[in-house]
């Protein structure tokens, strides 16, 4: 099939994204570590400045401890290096203290000339173990002072976790504003923090049937708060000229992976246990022996992969048709990546990226009200 279509009129224009493997996340095959792919500096550098060339709207810059290089020096050191994509930086909450967060993501978005946006990740920090529902009630008081201190107000607030008092910061991003909150986790406790304080909801790999279970229990939690969601996409894609091409290229990365392998990676992640994890666990087993859960969502990534555990698989119509099923179940943004990162983000800039409209994500965020 072609590719050869203009963009499909009459849809909303989505934020397209990729993903630079900070964290040691990148093979030609799955479970066989290549010293070419490792992060690095340069080799990460090197997906992100092919990302921007392409035009792709922003780039997921993740976090980890044992893993890869550190995300926020990675940042500075990208600014005067890319010309129009935002950087999604994941910043852990309770990592640092919520004035040197703020300090430090209005001193970024200043080098990026406005082009910063933030993952709110809350996993656990090492060192420490929280139960999920603590972890996530600390998480919505970081979010709601940091957004405070990065629109330019003080902070008067003693919570469970956070007791700050702090006047405004004279240093602020361009716009005056935060970067939008960009936030994924399943379980009960992460939904609620969501919909009190993040701008757009990171779904991981799903049929569209739960896709939309999902923002519409979503869209419920958040009118709560009086707030409002935007929705997004994470996952993988390999995209060839032809569907049967694409199956074989999903069959070789996995070819060298054994079962031990794949779970003691699934097990260095700080987020292995969580729901989304599990939920992930649960799609594959839902599979059919080609790890196929619908025509063209392909679970095979998640056996040696925590996290996003699926990939969007075909050729270029088909993965475009993918993408514009969810764009009309209502998702504003895609986080893709795949194997190895440099290559997959050509293939799909070649492919399929011209004839998706796309743009940066503009959203006006909603307030964060104090948590009482």
């Amino acid at each position: 099939m072609s590719a050869q279509s203009a963009p499909a009129s009459g849809r909303r224009p989505v934020e397209m994204s990729w993903f630079s493997a900070l964290c040691d996340d990148d093979y030609e095959f799955l479970g066989a570590p290549d010293p070419e792919l490792a992060s690095s500096w340069e080799h990460c550098r090197n997906i992100v400045l092919t990302a921007d060339r392409y035009g792709y709207d922003n780039v997921l810059l993740p976090s980890g401890y044992q893993l890869g290089i550190d995300n926020t020096a990675f940042a500075a050191g990208m600014a005067p290096l890319t010309e129009q994509i935002r950087l999604l930086l994941a910043v852990r909450m309770g990592e640092l203290v919520v004035p040197q967060v703020a300090r430090q993501m209005a001193t970024l978005d200043q080098m990026l000339g406005g082009r910063l946006t933030i993952n709110i990740i809350s996993s656990d920090i090492p060192g420490e173990t929280l139960e999920s529902e603590p972890r996530y009630r600390r998480s919505t008081e970081i979010m709601y002072a940091l957004r405070e201190l990065l629109d330019g107000r003080g902070v008067s607030y003693e919570g469970e976790f956070l007791d700050l008092e702090i006047e405004p910061p004279r240093i602020r991003t361009v716009s005056g504003r935060s970067p939008l909150f960009y936030f994924g986790g399943l379980s009960p406790a992460a939904r609620d923090c969501a919909a009190a304080a993040a701008d757009v909801f990171l779904t991981w790999p799903n049929t569209t049937d739960k896709v939309l279970e999902v923002k519409a229990d979503m869209d419920e939690r958040a009118a709560a708060y009086g707030r409002s969601l935007r929705y997004g996409w994470r996952s993988h894609v390999i995209v060839r000229e032809t569907e049967e091409e694409a199956r074989i290229a999903a069959a070789r990365l996995l070819s060298k992976l054994d079962d031990e392998t794949g779970d003691a990676i699934r097990k260095k992640s700080l987020d292995s246990a969580s729901a989304g994890v599990a939920a992930q666990t649960a799609l594959r087993d839902e599979s059919d022996d080609d790890g196929y859960v619908e025509r063209h969502l392909w679970t095979g990534v998640g056996r040696a992969r925590s996290g996003a555990g699926a990939a969007i698989v075909g050729d270029p119509d088909q993965v475009r048709g993918k993408i514009e099923e969810l764009i009309d179940a209502g998702i504003d943004a895609f986080i893709l990546s795949g194997y190895p990162h440099a290559a997959e983000c050509d293939l799909f800039a070649r492919h399929v990226l011209p004839h998706i409209d796309h743009g940066r994500l503009e959203v006006e965020p909603s307030p964060i009200a104090a948590p009482s």
